[in-house]
């Protein structure tokens, strides 16, 4: 890796199959982003739809849009005039068989499908439309009052009195000219035009926007102040973001970069060892401490260990130490690792106040670079800490792994010993209810020496009691779980 890395690099990574985004910060990955041909992510995605179930119980609806799943749309996401009236619910406002156009705002996570919006908004460069309100916001990254209302001033110029939609000012619009505004709004206008003639041509369910690729994404999204570089691995990709960058983001233009080198550019940057310690369960601190983190579907729980460390004035220092490290890691693994939903952190028990309050503190100030939102609440009572982080895409694991086919996703897989007891209730069974000369049993290599060694006499009592003899084979391919009882 280079002696002088740039504040912020975003890397690209492209094959024929997948897109890989890594966020560089002072030489150190902080956000990975996959996206693989065959499943795309599909937020930002506008469908027309039909409504196949509407669940007063609920106050949902399930929207046929034309995937695996149908989509969830819950009534706190449809768009309706209120005029100062209570909301209505779901089924006064839809009926099954109706035809809706809608906007993914979630991707399907786990057994649930996608999570729906009739409130739908168009992003553009600098610019996101928002067609169906009359509103104009301005990001909240765009911190200075004067550039805020200068830049509202100047949207509304843009906006006939007549028109009834609205924008969101992007931190990209930030010193953006009149002109570049002004080709964003119809770039923005023309491209919901095109959305609304398909849903005329349309019949539900059918597609009638798909968000950009990633690699565009990066461009239109991921850069800002701080991007120093933005290095792409492909040339034949290189000149399709270059193109692109040309017409719809000029000012990112200086900041693309070819890499042309032998050696793969996220070996390069040491990105692939990154990946794989984003995917273990435990995370190694530098002071000796570690991390634990097991995810579950309802929520990640994450365990503060102080390990070998030991700190030279007294416990509660090497405790506070521990904590304060955990606390960045932690921040930077929750991007990496993209978690969401409920996270609960037991950071090492802290008696002195003063202590608690410190790792809080800094904690949420190595929460302040994630652009994703979450919400962190005090320690409880049990000294645990609670937050939520918003799941939009599945998380990293989730899209590079799969449950272990020996444990079933349990993390542990039963002993030879239990295996082996097992099979002796099995024979017992087989030989009550089948009648059989010999009963033969396949078992993993460490299941059989067992039975050879510390069970063979157990084995020779068994066979007795059921008066048929029985063998043993060992079968090299069979996991320790992993058992056939042949009656021969």
């Amino acid at each position: 890796m280079p002696e002088t890395t740039p504040p912020e690099d975003i890397l690209i990574d492209f094959t024929p199959q997948e897109t890989r985004v890594a966020v560089m910060y002072q030489g150190v990955v902080q956000e990975l982003h996959i996206e693989r041909n065959t499943s795309r992510g599909l937020v930002g995605n506008i469908y027309l739809g039909r409504v196949a179930r509407i669940l007063p119980g609920m106050q949902s609806a399930f929207v046929d849009v034309g995937l695996q799943r149908t989509a969830f749309l819950h009534v706190a996401d449809i768009l309706e005039p209120r005029n100062g009236e209570p909301a209505r619910p779901i089924e006064h406002i839809l009926h099954e068989g109706q035809g809706i156009v809608v906007q993914v705002i979630k991707d399907p996570i786990g057994t649930k499908g996608a999570r729906l919006s009739t409130q739908i908004s168009v992003a553009g460069r600098l610019l996101v439309y928002l067609p169906q309100e009359r509103h104009i916001g301005i990001s909240q990254r765009i911190e200075n009052e004067n550039e805020r209302d200068a830049l509202r001033e100047r949207i509304a110029r843009l906006v006939p009195d007549n028109e009834p939609s609205g924008f969101i000012v992007r931190t990209m619009a930030e010193g953006a000219s009149d002109e570049e505004l002004a080709n964003d709004v119809e770039y923005l206008r023309k491209l919901w035009h095109d959305i609304r003639a398909g849903a005329e041509k349309t019949t539900p369910p059918g597609l009638l926007y798909q968000e950009l690729s990633l690699g565009l994404r990066v461009l239109r999204d991921f850069v800002n102040a701080n991007t120093v570089r933005i290095v792409i691995d492909s040339h034949e990709n290189f000149q399709k973001l270059e193109s692109f960058a040309r017409e719809y983001t000029p000012a990112v233009l200086p900041l693309l970069s070819h890499h042309a080198g032998e050696r793969p550019l996220f070996d390069l940057y040491g990105i692939e060892e990154e990946i794989e310690k984003a995917l273990a369960r435990r995370v190694d601190l530098k002071s000796g401490g570690y991390l634990i983190f097991d995810q579950t579907e309802a929520m990640t729980i994450i365990d503060v260990n102080t390990g070998g460390f030991v700190g030279v004035r007294s416990f509660d220092e090497t405790v506070f130490k521990t904590n304060l490290e955990a606390a960045h890691t932690i921040a930077r693994q929750l991007r990496l690792r993209n978690l969401g939903g409920i996270i609960i952190i037991d950071f090492i028990d802290m008696d002195n106040e003063e202590h608690k309050a410190a790792v809080l503190e800094e904690f949420n100030k190595a929460l302040s670079g994630d652009h994703t939102r979450l919400t962190v609440n005090g320690f409880t009572a049990l000294g645990l800490v609670e937050m939520t982080r918003k799941r939009t895409r599945e998380s990293l694991a989730h899209i590079l792994c799969e449950p272990c086919p020996t444990c079933g996703g349990r993390g542990e897989v039963k002993t030879a010993r239990t295996v082996c007891y097992e099979i002796f209730r099995e024979l017992l069974r087989e030989a009550r209810q089948f009648s059989a000369r010999e009963f033969r049993i396949l078992a993993s290599v460490a299941v059989t020496d067992i039975f050879l060694d510390e069970e063979s006499q157990g084995l020779a009592m068994l066979s007795d009691f059921i008066g048929r003899s029985v063998s043993l084979k060992a079968e090299p391919s069979y996991s320790q779980e992993q058992y056939d009882i042949v009656l021969l």
